[in-house]
């Protein structure tokens, strides 16, 4: 499941990040986002889902909806 799809709460673990844009996915892991990391959507904005708030290893970083959408989810049971 891709980040941008998850409901409010839903936490996972990163299982792959990939962007059409290689600058999308560049910037996602100097930021600290890896595969395996623990995810959890935080919070949804107002408008179409944009942005939205991660929680990665206790700290909350926004994204756009495309930087959202290049980082697939598998969800905890």
């Amino acid at each position: 499941m891709l980040l941008s799809e998850m409901k409010k709460g839903a936490a996972g673990r990163i299982s792959a990040i990939s962007a059409e844009d290689p600058l999308i996915e560049a910037k996602l892991r100097e930021i600290g986002f890896a595969e395996n990391d623990a995810v959890e959507l935080a919070h949804i904005g107002p408008l179409g889902r944009t942005p939205v708030c991660v929680r990665l290893n206790r700290t909350l970083i926004a994204l756009r909806l495309d930087e959202a959408k290049a980082i697939s989810v598998s969800l905890d049971p």
